[in-house]
């Protein structure tokens, strides 16, 4: 059984530079949901000017459309999406302050030099395993874009959010690491597919 570090949000760059690629974490504290469409929403706003209706300094985004919430439960089944949906918008969004970033999947090379120059932090969740990460959660509110639904920015909070770093401040990649271990091919992973 690996090592885990225990870590809170908000991201400090002191926190970030002391977890690299394929450490286990279970995070902490705050975290803000954001898919696609918010992306899209939060870059514009950034483009044009105009105040965010969340301070990204320090956050971490979570790639989840969260699904409702059952009957005495906060949420309901929350699995991660596929992180490079979002690389289009991730540069912009780490210069504005934005710290740490959970999904699945890879990243493309212009995100990956961006964690790094922006000190910041990728992680992963496991795929189809929503119902066992909302046992997590323990409030969520809707705090940005309410008309977007399931894609609406919503403030989580989290105990013990059990992720794996895949790009660390460093330029680390676990992915390329784990297939240059085991003698894979880039495509041959899970991470990889949509």
């Amino acid at each position: 059984m690996p090592d885990v570090k225990k870590i809170h949000t908000p991201l400090k760059e002191e926190e970030i530079c002391r977890l690299v690629a394929g450490d286990h974490v279970l995070l902490s504290g705050i975290l803000y949901t954001a898919r696609d469409a918010a992306h899209a929403r939060l870059v514009e706003l950034i483009k044009r000017g105009e105040k965010l209706p969340i301070d990204l300094e320090y956050q971490a985004f979570y790639y989840a459309g969260p699904t409702p919430a059952p009957p005495g439960r906060v949420i309901g089944s929350i699995g991660p999406t596929t992180s490079s949906r979002m690389d289009v918008y991730t540069p912009q969004l780490l210069a504005a302050g934005l710290k740490g970033m959970i999904g699945k999947g890879e990243r493309s090379p212009t995100v990956i030099d961006a964690i790094v120059k922006h000190k910041a932090i990728y992680f992963a969740a496991t795929g189809g395993a929503g119902a066992l990460l909302a046992q997590r959660v323990v409030s969520c509110d809707v705090v940005a874009f309410e008309d977007l639904g399931c894609e609406a920015i919503h403030r989580l909070e989290v105990v013990d959010f059990p992720l794996i770093v895949i790009n660390d401040c460093f330029g680390n990649d676990f992915y390329k690491q784990s297939r240059a271990k085991y003698g894979m091919r880039s495509g041959a992973h899970g991470s990889t597919t949509r």
